[in-house]
């Protein structure tokens, strides 16, 4: 059976954290599916074909990585499309004791999903994609923290 992980979020707009998770995480599964969560209710800066774009760019050179977006729950995405295992990120304590929680309920939600945790490497823990959107709506340099595959997108974002 296929180890597939499902990395979901926003990625308004992926940073150097998630790439570097991701790519971390590469030898763990046969299969990683960065996934982009739809929440009707959250304004986005960027719009949902630019930030797939932005991942597609980002993970071209990685054929075990795929791109997907998704609705409603993502216990259940999982489940549709055979993942039995979540990735996410740790940067902090309050990342941790957010996400536990989290995952516990998707084991539940999720019959079983697993979740795996990655402690954020030192160079990359202080970035979120909450604080990189500042930084471009402020009119700010954000390249020292997203791929340089995708400066120029955001920049015409």
């Amino acid at each position: 059976m296929k180890k597939i992980a499902v990395f979901p979020g926003s990625f308004d707009p992926i940073t150097k954290g998630h790439e570097e998770l991701v790519r971390r995480a590469l030898p763990l599964f046969d299969e990683i599916v960065v996934a982009i969560g739809v929440n009707s209710q959250k304004k986005y800066l960027f719009p949902l074909e630019q930030r797939l774009e932005s991942l597609r760019l980002v993970f071209r050179d990685q054929p075990k990585v795929k791109v997907d977006s998704f609705e409603k729950l993502t216990a259940h995405y999982c489940q549709r499309i055979g993942a039995g295992y979540l990735l996410r990120g740790l940067r902090n304590a309050g990342d941790f004791d957010y996400e536990k929680t989290i995952s516990q309920l998707n084991s539940i939600v999720g019959d079983g999903l697993e979740t795996v945790f990655l402690i954020s490497n030192p160079e990359v823990s202080h970035i979120s994609s909450t604080i990189v959107r500042e930084i471009i709506k402020g009119g700010g340099d954000a390249s020292p923290f997203v791929p340089e595959e995708i400066e120029g997108l955001i920049s015409r974002g």
